[in-house]
């Protein structure tokens, strides 16, 4: 009977156990877990919900919401897409849902949906799940991988490393001759203290666009004010896209923040006929602009050197066109970053260049795989991430088992 050990008690290791042990009841697979419980991510991920995946259906489209791996990913998208998903999980009792914003979660409303159809299956399989398990050695034996943890040695014919953003597992790759790409953080909220921002915590705008000053990295869609700075998804895409780049300036930077995404030329006309039309109306009382919260508005128009008692009719060429400015082209200043540290998403990890994405497999060892955030891909949040695990296990578990792909 040939033996798996998968290195990870969580999204992609689980995964993968079950995949592998359905096609070939006779393997004996084992989940080792260094923590005291397994799938804690999955726990918390979505506000408790479980992002599970996201509802498109196109691998070109779906590569491009990953920073690190878009190239790689194409492949491994044609044999187990969204759509995939969607079929295993209801095929298991857990249908699935697509929210407006296209994530998709369990129509239970609650991780712990996810969590039961996992912990069932592997019951059901006859998979070991053994916790309190860190890893503290890799070695190969007559090809054999052994696994030493502080309780226990483990022999394997297979070893799947599916450990997430370790630290420790990294290195022990490293010793096995593989190359660690250096981790920073990506999704991340931008520190900014700026007057225009302060006491305005909560307030949104639907669709702005933000842009990196001095680079090409620029990101549309909701913009959210925040205790910190900004963030949103508009930010978080940008910090993901871009988490190497604010790495290397020490996470001191300069934003770029167009609250409409408009050119600043139409919103200039647009101004302009607003004191053709309401001469006489304050400037400060309303914002002309349904998207921009009156607060914020009011921010704006000091910032653009108005006066809260002017009327329209009142305002200069020059006021015209600070406010413009104001709205399409604010400078901001951050300094630092603030992380989820409940979703901590890292940039880093496992070579691309040293996996074969056919099987998930390493092109320095047969038979050893690695899936899941252990390698160098990682993606912005709506449930790509997961997709990226779901994806990867099931490879990798065909692989195991010499399941045709």
């Amino acid at each position: 009977m040939k033996k798996v050990i998968i290195i990870g008690g969580g999204a992609a290791g689980f995964f993968t156990a079950i995949n592998a042990k359905e096609q070939n009841p006779n393997l004996d697979i084992t989940i080792l877990e260094k923590g005291k419980e397994v799938l804690q991510k999955v726990k918390i991920s979505g506000g408790g919900r479980c992002n599970v995946t996201h509802a498109c259906f196109d691998p070109k489209e779906l590569t491009k919401f990953y920073p690190r791996g878009e190239k790689e990913l194409l492949g491994p998208f044609h044999k187990f897409m969204t759509g995939d998903t969607f079929e295993w999980f209801e095929n298991r009792g857990v249908p699935l849902k697509i929210e407006s914003d296209n994530r998709v979660f369990p129509e239970a409303n609650t991780s712990q949906a996810i969590i039961d159809c996992f912990q069932n299956a592997v019951t059901d399989l006859g998979i070991k799940v053994l916790k309190n398990q860190g890893v503290n050695n890799i070695s190969k034996k007559d090809n054999k991988w052994i696994i030493n943890t502080k309780a226990q040695q483990f022999e394997a014919d297979f070893l799947v490393v599916a450990a997430g953003s370790s630290k420790k597992i990294w290195e022990m790759a490293k010793d096995l001759g593989h190359t660690i790409i250096n981790t920073v953080p990506s999704l991340f909220t931008f520190n900014i203290k700026d007057n225009r921002l302060t006491d305005l915590l909560g307030l949104s705008v639907p669709n702005a666009s933000v842009k990196l000053a001095g680079t090409n990295l620029e990101n549309s869609g909701p913009l959210l004010i925040t205790h910190w700075g900004l963030s949103g998804p508009a930010i978080l895409k940008l910090s993901a896209f871009g988490a190497r780049i604010l790495a290397d300036k020490n996470y001191q930077y300069n934003v770029i923040v167009n609250w409409l995404g408009l050119d600043t030329e139409t919103v200039l006309d647009d101004l302009q006929n607003l004191k053709k039309q309401q001469p006489k109306k304050q400037v400060n009382l309303k914002s002309p602009f349904n998207d921009i919260p009156r607060r914020l508005w009011e921010r704006l128009i000091s910032a653009s050197e108005i006066k809260p008692t002017q009327n329209w009719a009142d305002l200069s060429n020059k006021q015209l066109l600070n406010l413009a400015n104001e709205l399409t082209n604010g400078l901001f200043n951050a300094n630092g970053r603030t992380t989820f540290k409940d979703e901590f998403v890292t940039a880093g990890g496992i070579d691309l260049k040293e996996i074969n994405f056919k099987r998930y497999e390493s092109k320095l060892h047969k038979n050893l795989f690695f899936v899941g955030e252990i390698l160098n891909i990682d993606a912005v949040t709506g449930g790509f991430n997961f997709q990226n695990a779901w994806t990867g296990g099931y490879i990798c578990s065909n692989a195991i088992t010499q399941k045709k792909q």
